[in-house]
C-alpha cells in the first residue's frame, strides 16, 4: 500500500508540474493533477479487465 501511495503522490506531482509549466496556472495545474489521475485509474481498471480476458483466452488455447 505504501508503494501505491507514493506512486499516487508522484503521479499528482508530475501532472501538476507539467501542466503548470505549460500553462503557468496553479488552478489549471491543480485541476489536471486531480482529474487526470482519477480518469487514468478508471481507464487502468478496464485495461486490466481486457488483459485478463486475453490471458484467459491464451490459456484456453494452450490447454486445448
Amino acid at each position: 500500500m505504501l508503494k501505491t501511495c507514493t506512486f499516487a503522490i508522484l503521479h499528482f506531482g508530475v501532472a501538476f508540474t507539467i501542466t503548470y509549466l505549460l500553462t503557468g496556472s496553479v488552478v489549471i495545474g491543480g485541476a489536471v493533477a486531480l482529474i487526470e489521475p482519477a480518469v487514468n485509474t478508471v481507464v487502468f481498471y478496464f485495461h486490466e479487465k481486457v488483459w485478463k480476458r486475453i490471458e484467459k483466452q491464451k490459456e484456453q488455447l494452450i490447454t486445448v
